[in-house]
């Protein structure tokens, strides 16, 4: 029998937290005169009452040493718990959601993927814009952590690799987790501060610039606005292009560069790769439209540049039409949503590492077939990689191909159109933001879809923001027998 108490005191201390958070909307809103802020003190107080509830009665069980079962079960119940109550503001307060609806933006929120059922953004009291862009900063936030922390000890997806002493998360760097968890927060408020002094120095009023930081940092994509980063075309989307990336390179780099190491950020595969598929990506479709295209090469550079690492990244902002942009263009961007940003990043989908691990497996086997004899150890960043490694990196990309499948058909069952299905499918999987097809709103929200769709994408968010087997973990007889 698992002991559960470990993981509720963590999780009842975590919705404290969130209760707590809910407190800046909530002064927003009452020093601007709304009504609203009601609703987060009602939401505020049942944070509170029920995680410190939770955490009291299962603080006899805290300090153990967690077990592998435990971590599975912590990192999939956080991630339940935390945005179930970060819905209540949404229920209680505007927009007046019904549950499912705001249960699916608190998750899109959560996951920093970005999807929302939202119509009339610009109409919503501050307190819940700020509101919406505090899910998804801490949503990237707690990403980052479970990326460096825990994954790699459950061994997902070949994170097993970042583990070893070699690569300086764990061992040489900082001692113990909480330094590192200290030092990943630092990072993160600096750059999101950074991010906010820019967007305002660039035109956007304070609480654009904060709500926009938020968001970019976490690769996250909510807007103040239904017209995204639309209404701020021009140098702010060279700045958002450079925080974006910044939000989807690892965070360990930045904990180094810090402490007077940049060796490490520049000499990084991963970093190296990610950057140089992006330049690929936008001097492609740059190319393809130059002809064709009625505006100036600035703006047309400009415009391709922010949103294909908007989509490579996952932040899921948009300046522009994207379905307008041809099919060429529009298969990029499928594709580059299908990479994503770097491992310990909030950068979401399948990441850069494990296609790196992919194309050096599929080459050494390559020179194998033609040299039997040979001897082709397979390396990563002058390192040998365990076969171990490789394993857990291809059975993340069967079950990842696995999941983008059946939710494309499970989609398309709900009534959806072949393209808005297969498009809500990889937006929830790779949690990227923006769906296309003609059930989606103007604005490009999905407040349309049948509660079976958003449930089902809901379930693909999670699932892909979790990196798919610590979640897929706890339906095995065996896990709960252990």
């Amino acid at each position: 029998m698992i002991d559960l108490r470990p993981v509720a005191y963590v999780i009842g201390l975590l919705v404290v937290a969130l209760g707590v958070f809910m407190l800046f909307p909530l002064a927003l809103d009452l020093a601007n005169g709304s009504a609203n802020w009601r609703s987060f003190f009602r939401s505020a107080v049942l944070c509170l009452v029920a995680g410190g509830a939770m955490a009291v009665a299962s603080s006899n069980g805290a300090g153990q040493t967690m077990t592998l079962q435990q971590i599975f079960l912590l990192t999939t119940g956080v991630w339940i718990a935390m945005p179930a109550f970060g819905a209540l503001p949404l229920i209680l307060g505007a927009p007046y959601l019904a549950p499912v609806d705001a249960l699916f933006e608190s998750i899109s929120g959560m996951t920093t993927t970005g999807t929302t059922v939202i119509e009339g953004i610009d109409a919503l009291p501050l307190g819940t814009n700020l509101w919406r862009g505090i899910l998804q900063w801490l949503g990237g936030l707690g990403i980052v952590i479970v990326a460096m922390l825990f994954l790699p000890v459950m061994k997902v997806g070949g994170m097993q690799f970042f583990r070893s002493e070699g690569f300086d998360t764990l061992g040489k760097v900082l001692p113990r987790a909480i330094d590192i968890s200290s030092a990943l927060i630092q990072i993160y408020v600096w750059l999101t501060v950074a991010c906010a002094v820019t967007y305002f120095a660039l035109g956007m009023n304070g609480f654009e610039a904060v709500v926009h930081a938020l968001t970019t940092v976490s690769t996250g994509g909510f807007s103040t606005s239904d017209k995204s980063f639309g209404l701020f075309q021009g140098p702010a989307e060279y700045a958002a292009v450079v925080f974006m990336l910044l939000g989807s390179l690892p965070f360990i780099r930045f904990v180094q560069m810090a402490q007077g190491s940049l060796q490490p950020l520049l000499h990084d595969s991963q970093v190296r790769a990610y950057l140089r598929w992006n330049l690929y990506a936008v001097g492609v479709i740059v190319l393809y439209e130059v002809g064709t295209h009625s505006q100036g090469l600035e703006v047309l550079t400009r415009e391709t540049m922010f949103n294909v690492v908007s989509t490579f990244s996952g932040t899921g902002f948009s300046s522009v039409d994207l379905s307008a942009w041809g099919p060429f263009p529009f298969v990029i961007l499928i594709v580059v949503g299908l990479i994503g940003g770097c491992t310990s990043s909030t950068g979401c989908s399948v990441k850069v590492f494990r296609y790196l691990i992919l194309f050096e497996a599929i080459r050494v086997q390559i020179r194998r077939l033609h040299n039997p004899a040979s001897v082709n150890p397979m390396r990563y960043d002058g390192r040998s990689v365990g076969m171990d490694v490789v394993d857990s990196v291809i059975v993340f990309f069967t079950l990842f191909i696995l999941t983008f499948g059946l939710l494309s058909v499970a989609l398309g069952l709900t009534g959806l159109e072949f393209k808005t299905a297969v498009t809500a499918a990889w937006t929830s999987v790779a949690n990227i933001g923006p769906v296309f097809g003609p059930e989606v709103g103007p604005t490009g929200a999905v407040h349309a879809f049948p509660h079976s769709a958003k449930w089902l994408m809901m379930a693909g968010m999670l699932v892909g923001r979790l990196e798919l087997l610590s979640v897929y973990v706890l339906f095995m007889r065996r896990f709960w027998r252990a």
